[in-house]
């Protein structure tokens, strides 16, 4: 990987992994001055103090989803995530609260009812690497190998391991252009999608490493029976009865990278923080001594 300045360097955080992370974490004994639950709001703090005090980051954005019900992924597909239940009120006010606390240190806040946060990471991933910068998606889920290039890494900060590239491959078996047509093949049952009923992740992998991409499995759909792998016959079967199926799971599993995030080499610069609305929030939210002295000392 070349060397390149922490001045090219942006950090992209999937910051609703860690609201809800600390939603299901933390005990339930945190209060604000409304005697509201913030819970999730002090993991999330605790969380947000240490990536910045350990990154020094001056490029970075967090990402939340606002569109569990209307992302642009419920037009194509009613049932995308239909199997999840929709977070309950007390933790939607947190979130409220955890984009404050983001906006409040300088960061600059993603969040839209059309898009997910994946979409607004890998849109603004795409739109500053053309102006030099790689990228750090601080996340555990697997989807964003998609987006990895060859000098990007994902940080799974709760276990503190870092991987490029390359390791996706290790992880899934697959390599970063071949993410969106696997989890077509083999589906994804965290977003309810279905993928190609029988096919399994084995399955997708030794398919795509056959094939290269899902559009070349389909195109060639006859030579499937002749691979070397148990059942290939009745998999020929699947992908022929489910083509159009496998092909409207990619456009779900595709990340967008096409949305007006990061247009400027300076738009996901870190401002400088509000510390009239850190001590606010600080009020509000009751929170103790030490992370007080954490927020401040980060603006």
């Amino acid at each position: 990987m070349d060397a390149v300045s922490d001045d090219s360097l942006v950090h992209l955080v999937d910051g609703s992994l860690y609201v809800f992370r600390a939603w299901h974490s933390m005990p339930d004994e945190f209060h604000d001055h409304e005697g509201g639950s913030v819970n999730a709001v002090h993991g999330f703090t605790r969380f947000l103090c240490e990536l910045l005090e350990r990154s020094r980051a001056e490029h970075m954005a967090v990402a939340f989803d606002a569109s569990l019900t209307t992302s642009f992924r419920n037009a194509i597909y009613p049932a995308y995530k239909a199997n999840r239940e929709l977070p309950p009120p007390q933790l939607v006010r947190q979130f409220a609260l955890c984009r404050e606390i983001a906006a409040a240190l300088g960061l600059t806040v993603l969040n839209d009812h059309q898009y997910e946060a994946d979409d607004l990471i890998g849109s603004a991933l795409w739109g500053l690497r053309s102006h030099g910068f790689r990228g750090v998606i601080v996340s555990a889920d697997k989807d964003f190998g998609q987006l990895l290039g060859e000098r990007d890494e994902q940080w799974d900060f709760a276990k503190n391991v870092r991987w490029g590239a390359a390791g996706v491959f290790e992880r899934m078996g697959v390599h970063p252009h071949q993410v969106a047509d696997y989890l077509a093949l083999c589906g994804d049952a965290v977003d309810n999608i279905p993928g190609v009923p029988g096919i399994g992740a084995k399955t997708a992998a030794a398919l795509l490493a056959h094939f290269g991409s899902l559009d070349a499995i389909l195109d060639r759909v006859d030579e499937v029976p002749y691979l070397r792998f148990r059942g290939a016959a009745a998999c020929a079967v699947r992908l022929r009865e489910h083509a159009e199926q496998a092909l409207l799971c990619r456009r779900l599993t595709r990340i967008a990278l096409d949305i007006a995030v990061a247009e400027t080499a300076d738009a996901l610069s870190r401002r400088a923080g509000d510390a009239s609305a850190v001590d606010d929030l600080c009020e509000r939210i009751r929170f103790g001594p030490l992370t007080r002295t954490r927020l401040r000392a980060l603006l």
